[in-house]
């Protein structure tokens, strides 16, 4: 489950959804596969958008590139039709290909037209590189691991160094899935907006939690060098809000500034890529009518949701490190989590700071 609502937010005051996932949006469903032995740790995280045929019934959507350090695929058409018509997959950087195979097969069972009467089909598959982490050389996702997250996906979901965050590091720590969600009053109607990412960013003197320096505290603990800003960041937008393509740009557009609200500045060697999908005004793949008539939110009232947009991906960054623990990488080195990093700190060197950051978490003193 995302993490306990905070007790001041300096972004936006909205109540996050019953489970704080980006699942708190009607429809969509989250799964993992993850495998674990003594050098492997990565595995699979798909979203389902709705729970309906997605290719006969696409979603407006649009993708961001922040910085283009990434093998992804599909993105193109997205912002080419503003359509999605297949679930997300997320998964290592060797593990596209296989991804990209199994998502099509997946839609082929579903439906007999693709490729046949109709045209083909546009898998999305994101990617991170976990190889500081999984012996990544190994290529061990299957397109069996991706069925398996496919077939499994469910509103409550796993967070931390799951699925595709398995193998993940963020600032230094052990990252991986993070997800968190807002609620958006419109027209006394309640609609949500969520996140979920896939962290695998960041050097360590840089990361902030709610105006906390703690990666500079625990750096300086750590006797850490400087690492350089370089690894990835995907970040999934939902909402059920009325949205077009152009505002779900604008929307994907502002996940950088819930990146950045964590410490990062997206370096040269860092890929940052934004997703947004909105559950609303569907768009068929058959229809007999040639026009639609389609409800979308006033210019006037999107900064909210830029606002909860900012919220959300800060939030989801820092759930996938609480989240996170530690991992013995392929090569016998320990990737410590953020929570055992600060224990040990605490321990040493006690802080009250720190203690009053992570009691604000909702997750207890450290020691």
């Amino acid at each position: 489950m995302g993490l306990i609502k905070p007790l001041y937010d300096d972004i936006c005051d909205m109540p996050s959804g019953t489970n704080n996932l980006i699942t708190d949006v009607p429809g969509v469903t989250v799964g993992h596969c993850t495998i674990r032995t003594e050098t492997l740790k990565t595995g699979v995280t798909a979203i389902l958008p709705q729970q309906d045929n997605l290719f006969l019934h696409k979603l407006p959507a649009a993708a961001h590139v922040i910085n283009g350090f990434g093998k992804s695929t599909g993105l193109i058409q997205i912002n080419e039709l503003g359509s999605l018509e297949t679930p997300i997959v997320l998964t290592n950087t060797f593990g596209v290909g296989t991804g990209f195979n199994a998502l099509v097969k997946y839609m082929l069972n579903q439906n007999k037209d693709i490729g046949d009467t109709t045209g083909t089909v546009n898998p999305v598959v994101m990617e991170c590189n976990d190889g500081r982490i999984n012996d990544i050389r190994a290529m061990a996702i299957t397109e069996d691991h991706v069925q398996r997250a496919l077939t499994g996906t469910k509103t409550n979901f796993a967070e931390g160094a799951v699925g595709a965050g398995t193998g993940m590091c963020c600032y230094q720590l052990k990252g991986g899935v993070g997800s968190a969600s807002r609620q958006i009053v419109v027209d006394d109607k309640t609609f949500m907006l969520g996140a979920l990412v896939l962290s695998n960013f960041g050097s360590l003197p840089d990361l902030e939690f709610y105006g906390c320096r703690i990666g500079s505290k625990l750096a300086t603990f750590a006797q850490s060098e400087k690492a350089s800003e370089k690894g990835s960041i995907i970040v999934i937008i939902a909402t059920d809000l009325p949205l077009d393509h152009r505002q779900l740009t604008r929307i994907c557009k502002r996940a950088s500034v819930g990146i950045t609200r964590t410490g990062a500045f997206i370096g040269n060697g860092s890929g940052e890529i934004a997703l947004a999908f909105s559950t609303a005004n569907r768009i068929a793949h058959y229809s007999d009518r040639q026009l639609s008539t389609k409800t979308t939110i006033s210019e006037n009232q999107i900064d909210r949701l830029f606002r909860a947009t900012v919220s959300v991906v800060k939030e989801s960054v820092l759930s996938s490190l609480l989240h996170a623990e530690t991992t013995i990488d392929h090569t016998g080195h320990s990737h410590q989590s953020f929570m055992d990093a600060v224990r040990d700190m605490q321990k040493a060197q006690p802080d009250p700071e720190v203690d009053v950051l992570l009691e604000h978490l909702g997750v207890g003193k450290a020691i």
